[in-house]
């Protein structure tokens, strides 16, 4: 993999499976951002401009592919190599999955006739698409773009949510675009979450009630739970409880405060909340979890 010219930060590679790749360009910055990746001729793309826009170039240069939010392209081409070169604009965010072909022909080989460029007479041809993200696909890359579960679920996770991705595309049904939490796609609404979130977290030793939070970035209550729960995948104030408790971990870790001092800075005012919920999530003590630093030698 060959990556220039990309600020830290802008971009994201998860291996979900041996040779499925899920990218991530997330550029919030005020430049264009530009990444090239080698790309064999074995692999189909799948491109998804969630925000903002993008631009792909081929042939070096001689050839251009522009794409705007809401639209997504799939490209194949077998007889020769499509390396990724794509210029991010300021504020975009792309989401790409790179499948190997044989590999994609495995998921659809009872239904491959229903997909043009798997039918056996197209199998060798190249193939570009280009077409509207719907409603229930942007819930998804919204999901992955703002994954904000513990690692440790990372592949699983973005496993799930690439197989997701893939039946709603190929999804042909009249009723694909039911309305599933539509007012998602609206990138305002994404972002009073995105607040919501960063509320809670820098106001985690005296969060706001829901409807205080509500009110304050300007959503109905019902939207803001829905919301956030198809983006970051539990409840607010889950949410809320986990970080806590991974701050809370790692400032223990650090050696550098008590366990009184590390309640209340997370929030809690007596020493038994804190301890009763330490233990609930990481199922030890924070005293025994510090004795345990000191003995594997993670602390002194």
């Amino acid at each position: 993999m060959e990556l220039k010219n990309v600020a830290q930060g802008i971009y994201d590679e998860t291996q979900v499976e041996e040779g499925f790749f899920i990218l991530k360009f997330s550029n919030d910055t005020a430049e264009n951002q530009l990444f090239r990746r080698e790309v064999s001729a074995h692999f189909i793309q799948f491109h998804f401009c969630l925000k903002g826009s993008a631009s792909f170039s081929f042939n070096n240069g001689a050839y251009r592919l522009p794409i705007q939010q809401g639209v997504s392209l799939l490209l194949y081409n077998p007889q020769r190599e499509l390396p990724i070169e794509v210029s991010v604009s300021p504020q975009s965010w792309v989401i790409s999955m790179l499948i190997p072909i044989r590999s994609f022909h495995g998921m659809f080989s009872n239904e491959a006739e229903s997909i043009s460029f798997l039918s056996e007479e197209n199998r060798d041809r190249k193939y570009y698409k280009d077409g509207p993200i719907s409603p229930s696909m942007a819930i998804v890359l919204n999901q992955v773009m703002n994954y904000n579960l513990h690692p440790m679920v990372k592949l699983i996770y973005f496993r799930a949510k690439a197989y997701e991705l893939l039946s709603l595309y190929f999804n042909r049904s009249e009723d694909v675009d039911i309305e599933q939490c539509p007012f998602l796609v609206d990138e305002s609404n994404v972002s009073k979450i995105k607040n919501a979130k960063q509320i809670v977290i820098n106001r985690m030793a005296e969060p706001p009630t829901l409807q205080e939070l509500a009110d304050e970035v300007q959503l109905p209550i019902n939207r803001l739970k829905e919301g956030f729960k198809q983006i970051y995948g539990e409840p607010v104030f889950t949410f809320l409880f986990n970080h806590k408790m991974e701050v809370a971990r790692q400032m223990l870790a650090t050696g550098s405060y008590n366990v009184n001092e590390v309640g209340l800075k997370v929030g809690y005012s007596t020493s038994s909340h804190f301890i009763a919920a330490f233990r609930k999530k990481f199922g030890t003590t924070p005293k025994k979890f510090v004795m345990s630093l000191t003995a594997q030698g993670l602390r002194t």
